[in-house]
């Protein structure tokens, strides 16, 4: 999913559902295999299923042909004329407070740590980590404490 054409794939498919079904993007970020996001919809508006499946769709049809990997297809996706880019559902959790926000919000940056793919959240490139830096949010070295005392209990 990291890739330059999922990833430009991915942009287009936002800005395009965006279009037609504003949404802010609070956090975002992309693993190779998963990714999380935080988003604010405007008031009164709850439909986060036909966001994603407009941006699901988009990128299928920019990419999905060249990332259709045959061997992980079972009985149920071919049925549901699914593609092995995609799951079939995603979890949804509303926002309770701000602690609640600010605790997802780390979980979303400290995700690329969590998995092993770079040490420091600030290496993983596709992250609205950066744009929290940029502003003063957190810190270039946020995350970097959190972890060691995290490992150093053996969890």
């Amino acid at each position: 999913m990291c890739n330059k054409e999922v990833l430009n794939a991915l942009r287009n498919a936002i800005d395009k559902t965006r279009a037609k079904y504003p949404f802010t993007i609070d956090a975002w970020v992309i693993l190779p295999d998963h990714m999380h996001a935080i988003w604010t919809l405007p008031p009164d508006d709850t439909d986060f299923a036909n966001r994603w499946r407009l941006i699901k769709r988009y990128v299928t049809f920019a990419c999905g042909n060249a990332l259709h990997q045959p061997d992980l297809m079972t009985a149920s996706k071919t049925k549901h004329r699914e593609s092995t880019l995609w799951q079939r559902r995603y979890w949804e959790h509303l926002i309770r407070d701000d602690d609640d926000y600010a605790k997802h919000m780390d979980y979303v940056h400290l995700n690329p740590v969590k998995h092993g793919l770079v040490n420091q959240v600030i290496d993983w490139p596709h992250s609205s980590f950066h744009r929290y830096v940029n502003q003063g949010v957190y810190g270039a070295d946020w995350g970097l404490a959190a972890m060691i005392i995290k490992s150093s209990f053996g969890e």
